[in-house]
């Protein structure tokens, strides 16, 4: 049988339908070829699984920035000007260049020299002969707080201390100089150090630095430095072995205030260094979060599942915002230290339709446990938090701060230098004032080299910006009351005593009761 004359004939059907999905799929090419901006955006995240935080959740977890637009000259040259001005023993938190960064920055000469990033483990020690005779040199200690500068890391891998630059980069010295870091491996001797031998602003590329176990102690990495370059620690368990890292767990939350009607709590899973819990401050700051309790210890395995966080009670009074009594953390956000949290939002709750909600529950107390994916039983941890409006913790910070003493009178300087530089058998000399100040015995040791230790202790205790308060209790827990009685004559003096002292006296600690008059 014969088709209708009406029907298409197979030729004319696949020209009618061919010809507009052939120019379809070409505009589209062509779209893809000459326009990837319109179509992908103009700067990737190459981390696209992040979970996004809620809007009503102002702290962002720790994760790679946007690939933008590389620096000009003049911006990298700026940068790095930065980085290497001294701060006068400050420790400095700033943006540059899009990167977070903690520093600090001294001259250093033959003398050699110690630069501390305070509260975070890390330090630099210059010794004395590494600069020549006659030379001065700047030097910096930088902590990396992103996440672009660290390793590319495999499922099996993980960043268990931060990253580390020492400027300016390829710096060499006549004797190897020593940095100090914190890292979280259970195993020290899992635990591999790598450098890339790169300056900040270039990509990274990082290679071992000697084989595992190497450079690490209990909780900390030592490297002897032939030049200077950046520095990290990457978990690396043999096979067969369960690579394993202490994590601390941080509760942060708003004050409660009388008449609040939601409150936020956010547990950070960080790794247990002093840096990471850092970070975390620095981050809840600007919103007023705090630190609620110390923190606890989480032993958190890479062979395992995702972490999870599920809320158990809450108090009267209040209840959970979302539905969803339980969040994930995804494995790879905590083994790769990306220092991710997760948070509940709760609210007071009325007793009927016609009671105001804010006259209710003036305390709220809540229970977590958290664990990973499949260890519920054998690795839970209990979370509990307490908040109440008449804590002492919910008042706001003072306004204003006692101005630091960034540097000692000349004259008191020389007292107590005179005073501590003795050696005494006991021990209650200079060095029992630099065990005070957090210093182990091998920077005592190399105190013990310099030319004059009480002053090197005591420049020291000026780059921390300690007061002359600080400095007068230090004295008295110390024992050594001929020094704090010092300190005291020196600020009950009068502005008849000495040309210089009311000078000195416009920047003296203002805890101490001082004549007005001056």
């Amino acid at each position: 049988m014969c088709p209708p004359e009406s029907a298409l004939q197979p030729p004319q059907f696949l020209l009618l339908v061919g010809i507009p999905v052939a120019s379809t799929l070409l505009l589209v090419q062509c779209l893809r070829w000459h326009c990837p901006r319109w179509l992908l955006g103009p700067c990737q995240k190459p981390d696209s699984d992040e979970e996004p935080v809620p809007p009503s959740t102002p702290p962002l977890e720790l994760h790679v920035p946007e690939q933008c637009a590389p620096a000009t000259l003049p911006e990298m040259a700026a940068f790095y000007q930065e980085l290497h001005t001294p701060t006068q023993g400050q420790t400095v938190i700033r943006q540059l260049m899009h990167k977070l960064l903690v520093f600090s920055a001294r001259e250093v000469d033959h003398r050699g020299g110690y630069l501390l990033l305070q509260d975070t483990g890390i330090s630099l020690l210059i010794p004395p002969g590494a600069v020549a005779v006659g030379r001065q040199e700047r030097v910096s200690l930088v902590l990396v707080w992103d996440l672009s500068d660290a390793p590319s890391l495999s499922c099996a891998q993980g960043l268990v201390s931060p990253v580390v630059a020492c400027g300016p980069h390829g710096a060499n010295f006549l004797k190897p100089c020593t940095l100090t870091f914190k890292h979280c491996a259970q195993q020290p001797g899992h635990a591999r150090t790598y450098s890339s031998n790169t300056s900040l602003l270039d990509a990274k590329a990082w290679r071992p630095l000697g084989q595992p176990g190497a450079h690490t102690s209990l909780d900390e990495c030592r490297i002897q430095l032939s030049h200077f370059s950046l520095y990290t620690c990457v978990l690396e368990a043999p096979a067969g072995q369960a690579a394993r890292k202490w994590l601390q767990l941080a509760m942060f939350c708003s004050p409660l205030a009388p008449g609040q009607t939601h409150l936020q709590l956010r547990v950070y899973f960080l790794n247990n260094t002093p840096c990471a819990l850092q970070w975390a401050l620095t981050n809840e700051q600007p919103h007023g979060g705090r630190l609620r309790g110390p923190c606890q210890l989480f032993d958190f395995t890479g062979a395992r599942g995702d972490q999870c966080l599920k809320l158990k009670y809450i108090s009267e009074g209040w209840e959970n915002v979302d539905d969803s009594s339980c969040q994930l953390v995804p494995h790879l956000h905590i083994w790769h230290g990306k220092c991710p949290f997760r948070s509940f939002c709760f609210r007071r709750k009325a007793a009927n339709e016609n009671e105001d909600c804010s006259a209710l529950a003036n305390e709220i107390i809540v229970t977590m446990h958290t664990f990973q994916d499949g260890l519920e039983t054998k690795y839970m941890e209990i979370l509990r938090f307490q908040a109440s409006e008449e804590e002492s913790w919910a008042a706001p910070p003072p306004v204003s701060q006692p101005p630091p003493c960034n540097r000692l009178p000349p004259e008191l300087f020389e007292q107590l230098r005179m005073l501590l530089e003795p050696t005494s058998i006991t021990g209650n000399d200079w060095r029992r004032l630099a065990s005070h100040l957090g210093l182990c015995g091998m920077k005592i040791r190399f105190l013990s080299c310099q030319r004059s230790p009480a002053a090197a202790i005591l420049e020291l205790f000026e780059e921390q910006n300690g007061s002359l308060q600080e400095l007068h209790g230090l004295m008295t827990s110390i024992e050594r009351l001929d020094c704090a009685s010092v300190i005291q004559s020196y600020l009950n003096r009068t502005p008849h005593s000495s040309p210089a002292t009311a000078h000195s006296l416009a920047w003296e600690n203002q805890g101490l009761e001082l004549d007005e008059k001056l």
